[in-house]
């Protein structure tokens, strides 16, 4: 089903270019109404949306651009930054000596070819603890353009079939065979629909994931601007457990994110996942919020609480949640094995065991979350 939200934002610029004397078609509206469906409403995503859809004419670009800055209360995004540099590569190719005016072995033959790079693709895969402030700046450009999609469960709701598929719907083929003189020409027949699975992510912001909290919260808000509101909860694990739902339901990440921060009193600070898992099973998780979804836990697993007690309240939280993932940045560290206390007592009650230090694994986590 459509995003009514989605479909206010495409008739809102639309209407915008039209009173900037940008002539604007139905048709393109619709175009650009789908194409939001398809690639969210991240602010890079939604711009080139439009540029694709809605600009006919290079001498409109300008007006374009203020009509979007005007409609999605921002700057407009800059270009994806793909740098590309040509590297000399010198191939030594073998070849029989010739013998010089003196008699001395010539030089020997070479072949020079030119090779490129791509600093965007090198930046997805790089740690980003590592990371320049400059390239956490085109790290964080490059996540506002991820997508999560949601694992799918049977509804209750049932859906029109295929012909040849489902169980018959008499009351539908019946007034259908109204327009037959009660003829059953094309009979009718339905089948279980699909409704996205809620995704709740908790992300921890102590001071042993500072390198890594604010790229994860990045996806965390990837995930709530793709989808509906009240089918993401998102949560900051610290001393204490903090909801930052509403903070993150915004289009711009950077906005989002200084929302977030302001709302969570202990960033990186310290930690208990223990006790803060017990807190969000009690408040939130096992009365209803956790029930039936897909579970994700951003941490590096360090706890100075009691390990039995994030044992125990794992547990508790595996026996309502559909799946449970744990993401570890220091997975991908080369030697790594889960000895912390915290880790080693999540693991068995864990369903997936990923990592979460760069783009590229946060990608695939995207992936994972909609298995």
């Amino acid at each position: 089903m459509p995003d009514a939200g989605l479909d206010r934002l495409a008739v809102d610029l639309a209407g915008a270019l039209r009173q900037a004397g940008v002539p604007v078609p139905t048709g393109a509206t619709v175009s650009y109404a789908r194409a939001l469906a398809a690639v969210g409403s991240s602010p890079s995503g939604a711009y080139w949306a439009g540029r694709a859809t809605l600009v006919r004419r290079p001498e409109d670009i300008a007006a374009y651009d203020r009509a979007f800055g005007t409609v999605f209360g921002g700057q407009v995004p800059a270009a994806p930054a793909v740098v590309a540099r040509p590297v000399e590569v010198r191939l030594d190719i073998d070849e029989p000596d010739a013998p010089g005016d003196e008699g001395e072995p010539g030089p020997e033959p070479a072949e020079v070819r030119t090779m490129r790079w791509s600093a965007t693709e090198v930046l997805r895969h790089r740690d980003l603890a590592t990371c320049t402030p400059d390239e956490l700046d085109e790290a964080h450009r490059l996540m506002a353009d991820l997508r999560v999609h949601a694992a799918l469960r049977r509804s209750r709701r049932r859906r029109p079939a295929p012909p040849g598929r489902g169980t018959p719907d008499l009351r539908r083929t019946v007034r259908r065979s109204l327009r037959t003189a009660g003829e059953v020409v094309r009979p009718a027949a339905t089948q279980p629909g699909r409704r996205p699975r809620r995704l709740v992510v908790l992300v921890d912001v102590s001071g042993s994931m500072e390198p890594y909290a604010r790229a994860l919260t990045r996806f965390a808000h990837a995930a709530v601007a793709a989808r509906r509101r009240g089918q993401v909860e998102v949560f900051a694990l610290g001393t204490r457990v903090t909801r930052i739902s509403r903070e993150l339901a915004t289009h711009d990440p950077d906005l989002a994110l200084r929302r977030a921060g302001g709302a969570v009193a202990d960033w990186a600070g310290g930690t208990r996942l223990g006790d803060g898992l017990r807190r969000f099973n009690d408040r939130w998780g096992v009365r209803g919020v956790a029930r039936g979804a897909v579970v994700v836990i951003l941490s590096d697993g360090w706890d100075r609480g009691d390990p039995a007690v994030l044992g125990a309240e794992l547990a508790r939280l595996r026996r309502v949640a559909h799946r449970l993932v744990w993401v570890n940045p220091l997975k991908a560290s080369p030697g790594y094995a889960p000895l912390a206390r915290g880790m080693a007592a999540a693991l068995p009650h864990v369903d997936e065991f990923v990592e979460g230090h760069s783009v590229a694994s946060l990608e695939a986590l995207a992936e994972v979350v909609g298995r």
